[in-house]
């Protein structure tokens, strides 16, 4: 027990922190997939707590798929898919194929373009050709410039924006991160919509959330959920990653409205909303109420840019910047000078990249109708990823299997904190048509193999 160190040192209640001193002790590596965990009451007995504070910890752990709970079996740290030729390890998926990348894979999980565009080499070497005096370079709230191109940009879709209201991130990650770390104390109630994305129950797991899931696209859910007085509430309300849905915009007019009347945070998301096949981008939340909003190139453009945004009150980007100023000063400078004609010809990008992701979603869409006809999904309007349902078994035990294909998939339990989504995969169509084809062709060699409940990989018993 001497791992868990002075787990109980912190604000909120005491599985949370209890939970999160585990979750950490996985996520380093000391607790290795396979590891048995000692018994609820023997635990219980062992902290001096009392045993609703184990099983609490345990089910919310369960939940985020760090373990698994069987009768008969006891309490073991989970598996997750890594690579064909190694043991499995318990981080994110999405975050392992991006630490461990591997040769020869079709990466079908991380979901963000691969080549970057002509126009950001051009862009590049315009922002080197300019001249720099009396300025170091250092600006946590962002190039004054780029933040003038981004308030006008959204002043234009029918948002009224200052430069005052944004603040330049590296990537819309770190947005997450910073938003994360100002608006949650541990044990704040954090609403999410399940599924969501990975990367941002990531962020807010650093910050010790308590999660409060509600169904995608269930706005009665969603208000009743922020009626809960939450800490925050993270939507993502066009394309939404994975499910592609688009909240309509009655929907936005009345979580706006909830959000103001009872004081909740709300944080909107955007990254995804340019990329709608036929429609017009529709209206950020922040139209209708106090959402903070959060956009990015990352998918319009290339994701190695790392330049991404935060639109909020004046009083909210001073206090981010303060945080942004201790982790790295300022986002990259040049960079955010190539991003202001960037931004300025955003349209002429955006039209080429949609273009080439209808073609890549109807690929997609017709080679698993083909190959893989008992898997379900709804075709997407927009976004670059589709939520495809399994018929039986659970998509982190195919996932491994998969691997052996030569395909790495995102298992849906890695978005959903309620605990559901084991029976869905999220596929991204960033691929070249030829690509996601044959991806599929390998991913139907895979379900053919496929029993459900054979383990994928063998266990390694370590004790705590």
């Amino acid at each position: 027990m001497t791992r868990l160190g002075r787990w109980s040192a912190g604000r909120g209640p005491l599985y949370l922190l209890l939970a999160g001193r585990i979750r950490r002790l996985i996520d380093e590596g000391e607790l290795q997939p396979g590891s048995p965990l000692p018994p609820d009451r023997a635990l219980a007995t062992a902290l001096a707590v009392g045993r609703t504070t184990v099983v609490s910890a345990y089910d919310l752990l369960a939940q985020e798929g760090k373990i698994v709970r069987r009768q008969g079996s006891g309490t073991k740290v989970s598996t997750a898919p890594l690579r064909p030729d190694r043991p499995a390890d318990t981080t994110n998926p999405l975050f392992v194929h991006l630490l461990d990348p591997m040769d020869k894979i079709v990466q079908l999980t991380c979901a963000a373009p691969n080549t970057m565009p002509r126009p950001v080499t051009d862009a590049y070497r315009a922002a080197l050709d300019i001249e720099i005096t009396d300025d170091i370079g250092y600006h946590p709230l962002g190039y004054e410039g780029l933040r003038t191109a981004l308030a006008d940009r959204y002043t234009a879709r029918g948002l009224a924006t200052t430069p005052s209201q944004i603040l330049v991130t590296t990537g819309a990650q770190q947005a997450l991160a910073l938003l994360a770390r100002l608006m949650i104390t541990p044990g704040d109630k954090v609403v999410v919509e399940a599924p969501t994305y990975p990367g941002a129950l990531e962020a807010f797991r650093e910050s010790t959330a308590d999660f409060v899931g509600v169904p995608v696209g269930d706005g009665d859910a969603l208000v009743r959920a922020m009626r809960q007085r939450p800490a925050i509430a993270y939507v993502i309300p066009t394309h939404h990653n994975p499910s592609g849905a688009v909240m309509p915009v009655l929907t936005r007019q009345r979580v706006g409205a909830a959000a103001e009347d009872l004081g909740v945070r709300l944080i909107e998301d955007e990254v995804l909303a340019e990329l709608s096949f036929d429609a017009a981008t529709p209206l950020p939340i922040a139209a209708f109420g106090p959402a903070v909003t959060i956009g990015s190139l990352s998918k319009v453009v290339w994701g190695g840019l790392r330049v991404g945004w935060v639109r909020a009150p004046a009083s909210v980007i001073m206090q981010l910047a303060r945080l942004k100023a201790v982790h790295d000063l300022g986002s990259n400078y040049i960079g955010q000078v190539a991003a202001v004609s960037l931004v300025s010809s955003l349209d002429s990008l955006r039209a080429t990249r949609v273009s080439a992701l209808r073609a890549q979603h109807n690929a997609l869409c017709a080679a698993l109708h083909k190959h893989l006809p008992s898997w379900t999904f709804t075709p997407a309007v927009g976004g670059q990823s589709i939520w495809v349902r399994l018929p039986h078994g659970d998509a982190v035990s195919f996932a491994q299997l998969a691997l052996r294909q030569g395909v790495a998939v995102l298992p849906g339990g890695s978005l959903d904190v309620t605990g559901g989504g084991n029976d869905h995969l999220r596929i991204p169509f960033m691929e070249p048509a030829d690509v996601l084809t044959d991806a599929v062709v390998r991913l139907a060699a895979a379900w053919n193999d496929y029993v459900p409940g054979v383990p994928s990989a063998s266990l390694t018993t370590l004790v705590v």
